[in-house]
């Protein structure tokens, strides 16, 4: 993917961000905060898009702020958007990251290499367990 333009990016949480451990929260899945921080530094919006509500998404929100990640928006397009039943919940956003994508999700490194087409600056192995493109 080649995008000139900041993205809206709608991101899961359960299986996605952490791994699938609801109603509780699961262990962080490996390099997703540190994609996240690099792809909101990038100028990309990030909009949490979850089944959760009430108190779980509040304990999914305060979670990702512990993490250093402050969304855009949560399960809305916008901050200001109102919830209007009489319509869709669907989102808008450029793209959708989500454990129930075809063929699951792909690895934190990965998803940012496909939205920046950038490679990481591996020589031989990885850096303390973090690419440096991730620095």
């Amino acid at each position: 993917m080649n995008f000139q333009d900041k993205l809206i990016i709608a991101i899961d949480f359960d299986g996605t961000i952490v791994e699938d451990g609801y109603p509780k929260i699961g262990k962080p899945r490996i390099f997703a905060f540190e994609t996240l921080k690099r792809l909101q530094e990038d100028g990309h919006r990030l909009i949490l898009w979850t089944y959760r509500s009430g108190a779980k998404l509040d304990e999914a929100v305060k979670f990702c702020e512990q993490n250093g990640i402050n969304f855009y928006a949560v399960n809305k397009s916008f901050p200001e958007e109102k919830f209007d039943y009489s319509k869709s919940r669907k989102i808008y956003a450029d793209l959708f990251i989500d454990d129930r994508n075809i063929g699951g999700v792909l690895g934190w490194g990965e998803i940012y290499q496909m939205i920046t087409n950038e490679k990481p600056n591996v020589k031989g192995k990885q850096k303390k367990g973090i690419f440096s493109f991730l620095k």
